[in-house]
């Protein structure tokens, strides 16, 4: 049986773990929060593979969970607070270059079809 790798080493968790948000039970109590590791490996890996999150394997914590906990750091503005201490970090290294920036504000629609603001062609057009 091949052993699975964690997707963040022991170092880089020691790292990222202050900067997530403590999680705090209700005044009933209820059902504890999984794991932050578990849950914050689960996000990554559905953000690596691109898979939906009903693919997730077993070994991270539900898919539903992953997902909510993702939507919660969102709107906590977590990911942006971890960009910004790690981009402090490589420049106190200097390993950060900010005299030459590039900034990609691509757009791409979807497939299937024209944006629904878009004028339809003369070909569909009304009559």
């Amino acid at each position: 049986m091949r052993r699975i790798e964690p997707m963040l080493t022991d170092r880089q968790w020691r790292k990222l773990a202050p900067l997530l948000p403590k999680l705090e039970g209700g005044p009933k109590g209820g059902r504890p929060w999984a794991d932050d590791r578990a849950t914050l490996e689960g996000i990554l890996w559905v953000l690596k593979t691109g898979a939906r999150w009903r693919d997730l394997p077993d070994r991270y914590p539900s898919p539903a969970t992953c997902w909510r906990r993702l939507a919660r750091y969102e709107q906590l503005g977590v990911w942006d607070d971890i960009w910004r201490v790690l981009l402090r970090r490589l420049q106190r290294r200097g390993r950060l270059k900010v005299t030459e920036s590039f900034v990609d504000a691509t757009f791409a629609s979807a497939k299937g079809g024209a944006i629904k603001s878009a004028r339809p062609s003369g070909a569909r057009g009304p009559k």
